[in-house]
């Protein structure tokens, strides 16, 4: 026989198990989880979440050791070995893993115990989510306040996220809140809560600092709120101080782009969500939502028109002409997303210290490490 395997201590390092994207179990009842987890977190509670308002209830009334009793004897039995052995199933899958509840206390301890009583030895976080998010809140707020960023901007179509991909030290804002940016940026499957979108940005942060921090971070130029998804304020704070990068990019090119990555990457991702069908007409009508939006931005005669364009388009699309949808592109890209940009870039444009082709401008933030 080989020799027993060492029993992994309980970790308070968490820079590192973020780092290495370590898993983890969450033992919080789920409506907590639903308010913001860590990354990598799998929620398997200690208790649902009409139990865990029992036990709270019973606590305000007859105290700390009443309301344990009542929770050991609303987890017993079969229910108290079905949750045991989810977790040993994830312990099984994910042997160098953790578990936690939200301070590192009373919840993370039962679960490490019956664990170790089943012959699962399994680590927790030391002082649980709570100390986890502070961790993180903390070290972006630091980190920002010395960061140097650059900025990159551009028309609407520009590839602007597509430039980021290709640079390691760039982090895609938009990607991490799963919305492309525009009042047609909104994704399948949603964005994700405020609280989960700053835990991953901060570990986003952790992990380009790590592997390129004597250069500048590189972001793209976002308004206040990408989607629902508001930016932190001190990220906020340094983008407004930063210098830009500009792509410039011809009409068509753009409309091409936008194109792309609005019609036929959504539709993909509609129909691969939904079906074929059912996905086409989500798609559609995710469409008409996103261009009513602007309607009053737009005004009405203007809106009808593109209403109308885009209502033509996706009946020629349902019969297998998609590149109508370009039409109405490049009227939105002409009428209203340039003059915007143009407006805003107006604002700021003491702030450009380069300007250039989409290869002009990747070719410049890819040699030069100086902020």
């Amino acid at each position: 026989m080989g020799a027993p395997a060492l029993r992994r201590a309980d970790s308070a390092d968490f820079a590192s198990l973020l780092l290495a994207d370590t898993p983890l179990i969450d033992t919080r009842a789920p409506a907590e989880f639903a308010q913001g987890a860590l990354p990598c977190a799998v929620n398997l509670p200690l208790m649902t979440d009409d139990e865990r308002a029992q036990v709270g209830l019973c606590f305000k009334r007859r105290g700390q050791d009443a309301a344990i009793a009542l929770g050991h004897s609303l987890v017993s039995g079969e229910v108290k070995a079905a949750r045991i052995q989810a977790w040993r199933d994830f312990a099984d899958r994910h042997p160098g893993g953790y578990l936690y509840c939200f301070r590192g206390g009373l919840r993370s301890h039962i679960a490490q115990q019956w664990l170790h009583e089943s012959g699962c030895d399994y680590p927790r976080l030391v002082g649980g989510y709570k100390a986890v998010r502070r961790f993180l809140i903390d070290g972006l707020e630091a980190q920002l306040a010395q960061q140097a960023l650059r900025i990159v901007s551009g028309q609407t179509g520009c590839a602007k996220t597509r430039l980021l991909a290709s640079l390691p030290w760039a982090i895609d804002l938009e990607g991490l809140a799963r919305h492309r940016g525009s009042a047609f940026g909104k994704r399948v499957g949603g964005q994700p809560r405020q609280v989960d979108f700053e835990n991953a940005l901060s570990v986003a942060l952790l992990k380009f600092v790590r592997g390129f921090g004597a250069r500048p971070l590189i972001v793209e130029d976002e308004s206040q709120l990408i989607g629902r998804i508001a930016l932190p304020e001190c990220l906020r704070q340094s983008m407004l101080k930063a210098p830009l990068w500009v792509v410039d990019m011809p009409l068509e090119q753009r409309v091409r782009n936008t194109y792309e990555n609005y019609i036929l990457h959504n539709l993909h991702e509609w129909q691969a969500a939904l079906g074929e069908a059912e996905g086409f007409e989500a798609f559609a009508d995710e469409l008409h939502q996103s261009l009513r939006s602007l309607q009053r931005r737009l005004g009405g005669l203007r809106f009808e028109r593109l209403n109308a364009a885009m209502a033509s388009a996706l009946v020629a699309h349902r019969r297998g002409d998609p590149d109508r949808h370009r039409v109405w592109i490049r009227e939105l890209l002409l009428d209203y997303y340039d003059p915007m940009y143009a407006y805003q870039l107006g604002l700021k444009s003491e702030r450009v210290v380069f300007r250039g082709s989409y290869h002009d401008v990747l070719a410049a933030l890819s040699e030069s490490p100086e902020p």
